[in-house]
């Protein structure tokens, strides 16, 4: 089912070779980086034999399990966002794709996947409306972050990094001001297709395409904005759904180590996810694990000169990766099943500026 080329023949992927290579090379750089501070790989793979058996084996079920809860808590904050345009296990299927291809695929894919998808069907929603509603959820998610590395930072003070701290601080009054931004648009339809007008007077050439139809499907996702039930639905389920993230990575600590610590889970999961957004290879190797690493040098966790706790907590990167990208196979693989859709087509609709046509 599974099996597509990676670039199909005519689709945008092969135009941004050079982010690729760019990609390869930092995820490259990353790995090397890495390694270089083990030494001994032996180290690693002891390390990491012990997330394999016994006790490590049972939490890392556990917490398989619990992060797939929290991806269906998501399903559920996007039906909202959706006001009901798909069913609760579509919503949730479909879903799981747009993270399986996000982590095969550079360039957000996935996204458009998820847009197109839910385009289909007896119950379609207009793709630039599921648009406005992936924007609204990265600004959502990227505030959770935000408030990951405020949390984090209050207790952990100079143990963290600036440069952390500085984009942290720098992300969350994008996301604050990105969010309130689409609170005032959403509310203010009129005053949004003014502006396009105005947009459009001074452009000719767009009024070639139909963005007043892409703005109103865009608006329409922001619905939920305007209702104050709504919106807190949404908030609340963002909260739910990270709060699984985090009970996960709390209990991925002790594989590998005595007790869990809050502070330093907070600041893992933010700092990779922010590692998502780097240019790397498909499903971000490298970059993710040394996002990891760098928090748990910061926390005492690891030190540059010891190499043992260098390894500990390499393999203890690796495993939450391995477990996020286990679990967002194994239900993006039922997910392209239900769907009943191979990788092949589905990058070739996303990536086809012929789905833009398809808004009306």
């Amino acid at each position: 089912m599974l099996r597509a080329e990676i670039c199909p023949k005519g689709n945008g992927l092969s135009k941004h070779w050079r982010v690729i290579v760019l990609g390869i090379i930092v995820s490259g750089a990353s790995i090397v980086l890495i390694v270089s501070q083990i030494n001994d790989l032996s180290l690693l793979v002891t390390a990491m034999q012990t997330a394999l058996t016994g006790r490590g084996l049972l939490i890392f079920l556990i917490t398989s399990l619990l992060t797939g809860v929290g991806l269906f808590m998501r399903s559920i904050r996007w039906r909202v966002l959706l006001s009901g345009g798909l069913t609760r296990w579509r919503a949730f299927h479909i879903l799981n794709v747009a993270y399986l291809i996000n982590g095969l695929l550079p360039f957000r894919i996935g996204e458009m996947a998820r847009a197109w998808l839910a385009s289909r069907g007896e119950q379609a929603v207009p793709i630039f409306q599921s648009a406005g509603t992936i924007v609204l959820e990265r600004i959502l998610d990227l505030l959770m972050v935000v408030l990951f590395i405020a949390v984090g930072l209050a207790a952990a003070g100079e143990a963290v990094p600036s440069q952390l701290r500085a984009t942290g601080a720098f992300m969350g009054a994008a996301a604050l001001v990105g969010f309130f931004t689409l609170i005032f648009l959403a509310g203010r339809r009129a005053l949004a297709q003014t502006i396009l007008e105005w947009v459009l007077k001074r452009f000719p050439p767009l009024q070639r395409l139909n963005l007043t139809g892409w703005l109103n499907q865009f608006l329409d996702g922001l619905k939920p904005l305007t209702h104050l039930v709504s919106l807190l639905k949404v908030l609340g389920w963002t909260a739910i759904s990270w709060a699984f993230s985090f009970v996960s990575g709390y209990l991925l600590m002790l594989i590998f180590y005595p007790q869990g610590d809050a502070i330093t889970t907070l600041l893992f999961i933010a700092s990779a996810s922010f590692a998502v957004a780097l240019p790397a290879t498909a499903a971000n190797l490298g970059t993710y694990e040394l996002s990891i690493l760098l928090v748990m040098v910061a926390m005492g966790y690891a030190r540059t000169d010891d190499p043992s706790t260098m390894a500990t907590a390499t393999a203890f990167a690796i495993t939450v990766h391995f477990m996020n990208l286990l679990v967002n196979a194994i239900l993006g693989i039922v997910g392209f099943v239900t769907e009943g859709i191979t990788l092949e087509q589905l990058v070739k609709q996303a990536s086809s500026t012929e789905v833009l046509g398809k808004t009306q």
